[in-house]
Parts: C-alpha cells; sequence; structure tokens
C-alpha cells in the first residue's frame, strides 16, 4: 500500500519515500511482498478503524477503508522487482534494503535469485515468513492451505543462495509462529540468521487469539481503535510483562546453546536437531534434508531433482513458469 510514502491514488511517490526514509530512525527499509497468513490476498483497515492518526500517517482518507493491495505496483517482474531495491535504496541514502515474503511457488523465488544474476542487484536481507504467520483478520482457507510453511519455505530460500554462492551477501531472518527460545534455535539452525517473533510478545500483552482483529472489539484492547476498549490495555503493566518475557526468552536459548556445547546462535546447524521417524529410528535433520552445496545451481550438478527442475521453470522476466521446462 507504499503508506506514508504514496500518492493519491495508492501508487509509490519516490520524494515522500525519500523524505521518510533518511529520517534517523528508520533503519532500514522492508518491502513486504505477501503476508504470511494471507499469501497473494492483500488486506482490508476497516474504516472504523481508521483514526485521524492512522489517517496522517499512511496518507488515506477518513470514512473509506483502506485497501492494502494484493500485489504491488512499482514492479511486476523479477527483474523489475531488483531495479525497485536499488531505487529504494538510493532514495533513502544506502540505508540496507531486502523484502519479505510467503514462499508461493518455488519457482516465483528462484525467478528472484536468477534476477539477481541478472542485474547484480542483491538485497541486503530476506525475510520468510510462513504460512503459519498471524492475524486473526486473515480468511479461515488461507490460513488452512495457503502458503508454504515457514521452515520449508526458509530451508528452500537457503538452499537456493547457497546453490547460486549467494548466501554470504545476504542475511536471512525467519517470521511465522516464533514464540519460544526453541523456536528460535530451529530456525537458526537451517538457515536463518535471525528471528522475527510477534506472538509471543501479543500474548505477553494479553491477546487471547479471539481472531476479532478486523472487527474493532478486541475484547482485551490490543487490536482496537475503540478508545473505551483500549482500557483493558493497561501500558505500565504490560510493558513489564513484555520486557520479562523477551529476557527470559533470551535467557532460555543461551542455556539451550551452552547446554549443546556452543558459545554463539550462529554456531547451530542442522545436525542440533533430531526428528523422530518412527518407534525405532530417528534421524538428524542433516541427514533428513537436502542442503545444496555452494554454486551447485550455477555448474548444473545439482543433489536433487526437485531443485533442478525448479531452477529450470523459473524465469527472471516473469513470476510465471516457464511452459517448456514445466511440460
Amino acid at each position: 500500500g507504499y503508506f506514508g510514502c504514496r500518492t493519491a491514488d495508492g501508487r509509490f511517490d519516490p520524494e515522500r519515500f525519500a523524505a521518510q526514509a533518511r529520517t534517523p530512525q528508520v533503519r532500514m527499509i522492508e518491502i513486504k511482498m505477501s503476508q504470511g497468513a494471507k499469501p497473494g490476498h492483500g488486506g482490508i483497515l476497516p474504516k472504523h478503524k481508521v483514526t485521524k492518526e492512522i489517517a496522517e500517517t499512511r496518507g488515506i482518507l477518513m470514512g473509506e477503508d483502506c485497501i492494502s493491495p494484493s500485489r504491488h505496483s512499482a514492479f511486476s517482474t523479477p527483474v523489475e522487482l531488483m531495479h525497485f531495491i536499488a531505487q529504494l535504496r538510493e532514495l533513502s541514502g544506502g540505508k540496507p534494503v531486502g523484502f519479505k515474503f510467503c514462499l508461493g511457488h518455488p519457482w516465483e523465488f528462484m525467478g528472484i535469485a536468477k534476477a539477481m544474476l541478472e542485474t547484480g542487484i542483491l538485497p541486503d536481507f530476506i525475510v520468510v515468513d510462513g504460512k503459519e504467520g498471524g492475524t486473526g483478520a486473515a480468511p479461515v482457507e488461507f490460513t488452512d492451505h495457503i502458503g508454504v510453511p515457514m521452515r520449508e519455505g526458509l530451508l528452500f530460500v537457503h538452499n537456493t543462495l547457497v546453490g547460486l554462492n549467494l548466501r554470504d551477501k545476504i542475511k536471512l531472518g525467519a517470521s511465522g509462529k516464533i514464540v519460544s527460545a526453541f523456536d528460535i534455535a530451529s530456525v537458526l539452525a537451517i538457515g536463518a540468521d535471525w528471528a522475527n517473533s510477534a506472538r509471543g510478545f501479543m500474548f505477553a500483552i494479553g491477546c487471547i487469539q479471539s481472531q476479532s482483529c478486523h472487527t474493532n472489539k478486541c475484547p482485551t484492547g490490543v487490536a482496537t481503535q475503540d478508545t473505551l476498549r483500549q482500557r483493558a490495555l493497561v501500558v505500565p503493566d504490560k510493558a513489564q510483562r513484555v520486557f520479562n518475557f523477551h529476557r527470559n526468552t533470551l535467557k532460555a536459548l543461551a542455556e539451550m546453546l551452552a547446554a549443546a556445547g556452543l558459545d554463539h546462535p550462529s554456531q547451530l546447524s542442522a545436525k542440533h536437531l533430531v526428528r523422530r521417524m518412527s518407534a525405532t529410528e530417528i534421524k538428524l535433520f542433516s541427514q533428513l534434508h537436502v542442503f545444496l552445496k555452494p554454486g551447485e545451481l550455477l555448474t548444473g550438478e545439482v543433489n536433487g531433482e526437485f531443485y533442478s527442475r525448479m531452477w529450470q521453470m523459473a524465469r527472471a522476466d516473469s513470476f510465471e513458469p516457464n511452459e517448456a521446462a514445466a511440460a
């Protein structure tokens, strides 16, 4: 929706973006390509939730539903996305620029990867969201059936970048139903550089997952602009709870690392995770999953038919698959 940097008709406004992005409190720029709970869907902030402050901040009108489109108007192909990243980097004065998405068709991300190679433009970071990502306003059918789960998506993105010798140039974040210290450790072990956690903090301030975010009738005052209902959220009390949750989660992660004989989260790898396959068999994640070697996709000697086929189907000039390879 380009909120805060949009024209009157909702398109991207470079001048407004530059003015906002160059302020000191903006440290990095993230292009949101899809939200985990509703990939490819977009969203709506109903007009009864649009306050004067929200309208001024987003650059929208009061008294009208605020529509987040299901697609971007600033680009429509992988190559155009790379050029948009370069434009945002220049307009922001060189600040880190990346994108967040929930993986859909595998060839779509590989098309983005091909565009990186073709243009020489790289994002500074990529955040992989998962279909289990949260919002109580998501359609149930999307929550249940659309998008790739975060861990499978993360492993695919990590492998693709490794296979192109790009992994050391791009940081990877993971987002989607991450709550506990073990959740954090598990995504770091399979390729993430960091973890984004929203759900746990929502619980800490009182969210009970009533799934009424879009109604303006949140019973605990978390997701509402109703001033009466907001009184249920007592800021001094909730702030302490959020602080405690954050501190204790990181303490638990440190203790888990120490128990594994590690000094830093970056030392976690797939060999530290184990899954029970049956009553008599367990496997390390390093045995269970395919992990590409550096440069495999470039040489064509790919470990696994799936990655090879998806790479052949990917196009830098379109998110649609290469039909010849798909046949």
